[in-house]
């Protein structure tokens, strides 16, 4: 257990450093650029900081459990808008320019109607429905470049290229770190927890349901702690949008699926009557008020946190 508990220490130094070096990076970018933080955060950010569910996906598909990726993607959506934008919102609410939310919003709230209609509908994810995902995943990115490059300003070319350098390899580093850190977290707090004595259904509901969520929740914190809440925000919009479009069709073109059976809430299928229903709404409810009055509110985020530990109240004693 020594050696797990200091496996356990470097992976968080190793988050905290990735962290701090991820974001130093796309605020750069987003500088150098003059692109708003919050639609770097919806892009670049929210790719890097999705690739843990993208692997853990993939890998569930082409063993044949391709309905993993089902509950990974709104399993993770929850947690981002409810856990992770809530701390940033409870702590710094603030003023949002809205413009910069519609893009990734649309494309959201369409990702999310296909899914209704595949789960509510067919009961059934099949691989045409998958590949459609994917085409919006590339459809979004091809707006986003595009506004990122119109919205550029010359500056002198060496030093451009010099800076520009700098923050990307910051980006990767820092991805790098992250993913490197939250692996070390996952699986050595899981042996120490297992050391002690923890139930097996704690240690999948903390971390293994929140592991692959850990590079949105550092990222948040560091981005707040250094003054970068739009960032923050941007990137848990863009990670819920990817988990959709990039993760979820991924996994359904490699491994069609069926809506899952196992948990019932009120005697119907849990999926269908709390989670696709609790997605959305915890979307709106960080949403709404930032694309009506261009502001988030405190509240907001205590709202969203109280939401949070019902739904794992509702993990543990359903």
């Amino acid at each position: 257990m020594l050696i797990a508990t200091i496996l356990f220490i470097l992976g968080l130094l190793c988050l905290i450093k990735g962290g701090d070096w991820f974001v130093d990076g796309a605020t750069g970018i987003a500088e150098r650029f003059h692109v708003p933080e919050i639609l770097i955060g919806a892009t670049v950010v929210s790719i890097g900081t999705t690739i843990p569910e993208v692997m853990v996906s993939s890998a569930s598909a082409l063993m044949g459990h391709g309905e993993i990726a089902y509950g990974n993607a709104i399993g993770s959506i929850i947690c981002n808008c409810s856990l992770i934008a809530a701390i940033t919102i409870a702590f710094r609410p603030g003023r949002i320019e809205p413009s910069s939310l519609k893009t990734p919003l649309f494309f959201f709230f369409l990702a999310s109607a296909i899914y209704m209609v595949s789960a509510y509908l067919f009961g059934f994810f099949s691989r045409p429905v998958g590949f459609f995902l994917l085409l919006l995943f590339l459809l979004y990115m091809l707006l986003t470049v595009k506004k990122a490059v119109s919205s550029g300003r010359g500056e002198e070319r060496d030093e451009a290229e010099s800076r520009i350098s700098r923050h990307i390899l910051l980006l990767v580093l820092g991805a790098a770190l992250i993913a490197l850190g939250a692996n070390l977290l996952i699986d050595n707090g899981t042996i120490i927890a297992r050391e002690l004595g923890v139930p097996e259904s704690v240690i999948a509901l903390t971390f293994i349901a929140l592991g692959t969520s850990l590079p949105e929740l550092v990222t948040a914190i560091t981005a707040l702690v250094k003054g970068h809440s739009d960032l923050s925000l941007g990137n848990v919009i863009g990670a819920n949008l990817f988990n959709l479009v990039l993760v979820s069709g991924l996994a359904t073109v490699l491994s069609p699926f069926t809506l899952p059976q196992g948990k019932l809430a009120f005697g119907m299928n849990a999926s269908l009557v709390v989670d696709i229903p609790l997605m959305l709404s915890v979307m709106l409810i960080m949403t709404v008020p930032a694309l009506l009055k261009g502001r988030l509110y405190r509240a907001q985020g205590v709202l969203l946190l109280l939401i949070y530990a019902s739904f794992c109240l509702f993990q543990f004693v359903s």
